[in-house]
This record gives structure tokens, sequence and C-alpha cells, in this order.
């Protein structure tokens, strides 16, 4: 009786864990731990610096273009953090993805489409790389897509040579080229016809302008935009200047279309600002918003939609597509929408 007494005291001393994980080493112990409490602290940051609406300096703005990227690693740090069981870090960095997400994932789903009547425009728009893309391929993408208009960055007096000979004459034969060394050149080719539009803002790029004539009695007015990269503090300064100096929509005119190199995301605030006035971004309208676009023919897929077309928010967006073309580091990028209004 006494030897049963006893091991029924033994089983009542052992004290079973309040909680499953009680008494169990959990992975990694406190340096994992630490660990992916900073990583849910950068996951908090990025959150921060997104809502705050202010693209900062140049790291700042390194950092906001990677904002689909920290959405997608603060996704896969609460999957981890739970299969390490530590349900704190996993909690505080689920609120703070699920705000990441809601910022970006509206660009990946088609918009609702404004109804509106009027011909069709297909607008391609191309940075040169100093004039090195392929003429060749430029000109039979813009056969091959049927193009209406496009617009040219970094348009050099060679690749303007490159292209007639190339053919594009007899697919687009209206042009307004402002040619220029290394990056300074734009232009804009259509096959209906151009009357050059006066920009009074100076930038460091040229940025041709032009009116176009569009069947039934439509217009359209169309920017080459080119902002210059960010690449240091000063520079940030003069590309926050140039993307707030972008023309707004104004009432009474064409619809406006702006197209070209903005060297910005949606998740920077200047070129968010552009939404504000008027325009809509076509990829994002057509559910392509984060298809990259920058940069091309590395060992790296590209990794940034920084080239955009933004269009008169009155205007409905049908579709939107990048193609690769040899010897440039951008991707060509086409809308089509329907100018619906008149000036």
């Amino acid at each position: 009786m006494g030897a049963v007494a006893s091991t029924v005291r033994t089983r009542a001393s052992r004290r079973l864990p309040a909680y499953p994980d009680e008494g169990r080493r959990k992975v990694g112990g406190a340096p994992l731990t630490f660990l992916l409490s900073l990583l849910a602290a950068a996951v908090i940051a990025m959150v921060a610096l997104r809502l705050l609406g202010i693209d900062g300096d140049h790291v700042m703005v390194v950092l906001l273009a990677g904002t689909p990227y920290a959405a997608g690693g603060g996704a896969l740090l609460v999957l981890f953090a739970m299969l390490v069981r530590r349900w704190a870090v996993a909690v505080v960095a689920l609120a703070f993805t699920v705000c990441l997400f809601a910022a970006v994932a509206p660009r990946a789903f088609t918009a609702p489409r404004p109804l509106g009547v009027g011909p069709a425009v297909r607008l391609l728009s191309l940075d040169l790389a100093q004039g090195r893309a392929d003429a060749a391929t430029v000109v039979a993408l813009i056969r091959a897509q049927h193009i209406d208009v496009v617009a040219f960055q970094e348009l050099t007096p060679q690749s303007v040579a490159a292209l007639a000979a190339a053919g594009l004459a007899a697919e687009l034969p209206n042009q307004i080229f402002q040619p220029g060394d290394g990056p300074t050149g734009s232009g804009i080719a259509s096959r209906y016809p151009l009357a050059p539009v006066q920009i009074e803002t100076p930038t460091t790029f040229p940025q041709a302008t032009a009116q176009v004539s569009l069947p039934q009695n439509r217009a359209i007015q169309v920017q080459s935009v080119h902002v210059r990269p960010p690449t240091d503090d000063n520079t940030t300064d003069t590309w926050k200047r140039e993307l707030d100096a972008l023309p707004d929509i104004v009432d009474g005119a064409p619809p406006m279309v702006l197209a070209g190199d903005y060297n910005a995301t949606i998740d920077h605030a200047g070129l968010r600002a552009q939404m504000i006035s008027g325009f809509v971004d076509a990829a994002s309208q057509a559910g392509q918003g984060l298809l990259p676009t920058w940069p091309t023919g590395g060992r790296l897929p590209p990794l940034l939609p920084i080239d955009h077309v933004l269009v008169d928010k009155r205007c409905p967006v049908d579709t939107f597509a990048a193609f690769d073309v040899p010897g440039t580091d951008h991707r060509a990028v086409l809308a089509q929408f329907v100018a619906t209004v008149n000036g």
C-alpha cells in the first residue's frame, strides 16, 4: 500500500506544461529571435516610409523602389516565424506586411474601366539607351504591334539615322525629333499628324511634346518623359523637382499622355502625385503594374517598373504590355487606351 501511495505522489509531483510549447527548446534560441525581430523592424520601417509619402534622400528612394519585394519578404518572414514558433514576431510582421500588400497588390488586378467611346490609340514608349537599341527590332515591333504613336527617350543622331534606314517612316511618317548626344535626345513619331507643343519648364533632358490629331476629330497631347535618375543626393533633388514639374491635366485641353522613363516606381510619392493630378498609370489599370521594365540585358531579369504610360483618367485603358529590345537596358512599354474627350 505504501508503494502505491509513493507512486501516486511521484506522478503528482510532475508538473505538466501549461502550454504545448512550454518545456521545448525553441529552434535557434535567443539569437534567432533577435534576428527575426530585426527583420520585423525592417518591415515596420518600410511601412513607415511608404505611409509618410516622403521620398527622402537617395537611400530612401532606393528602399522605396523595393516595396513590392519588402511585401514578399514580409510574407516569408511571417511564415518562417510561425514555423519556428516566434508567435509575437509573426503577429507583428503579419500586421505590417498586410499594410505593404494593401499598397502593392491593387496594381496586379485590372481596375474598373470607365465607359468611353472614341478612337483606340496604341502608344509605345522606349528608352533607346543612348541610341544603342537595335533599330531593326524597334521598327519590327512597331509594325507587328500596329503602333500609332511612339515616345522615344535617349534619341541620338545615330539612332535617328538607324531608325530611318530600318523603315520607321513607312510605319510612322510624322515625326518630331530632338536628337542629342548621350541621354539628352527625345522624340515622338506617329502615323497621325503632329503639331509641336512648347514646354516652359526646363528639365535636365529635353522632353519632346506634340499634339496628335486622331480620327473622329479627336486629339491627344503626348509628352516623351525622361526624368533624371536619382543616383546621389544632389541628383535626387533634381529628380524630385522634375517629377513635380510634370504637367497637370488642363480642363478644355486635349487628353494628355505622359510616356517615358521616369526612373521612379508607383511607390515613390513624386510619381503618385501625378495620380492625384488627374492621371492613371496604364500598367496598373490593366493589372500589370508590377511588371518590371528595368534593367534588361543582364544576367538577372528586370527588377523595377520605372517606365510608365500615364494617361488622362478620362481615357479608358484597355491593355498594357512590355517587350524586350536588344541593345537597351529598358523594356519597351505599350499601352492601348481610348481617346474619349476633345479639347
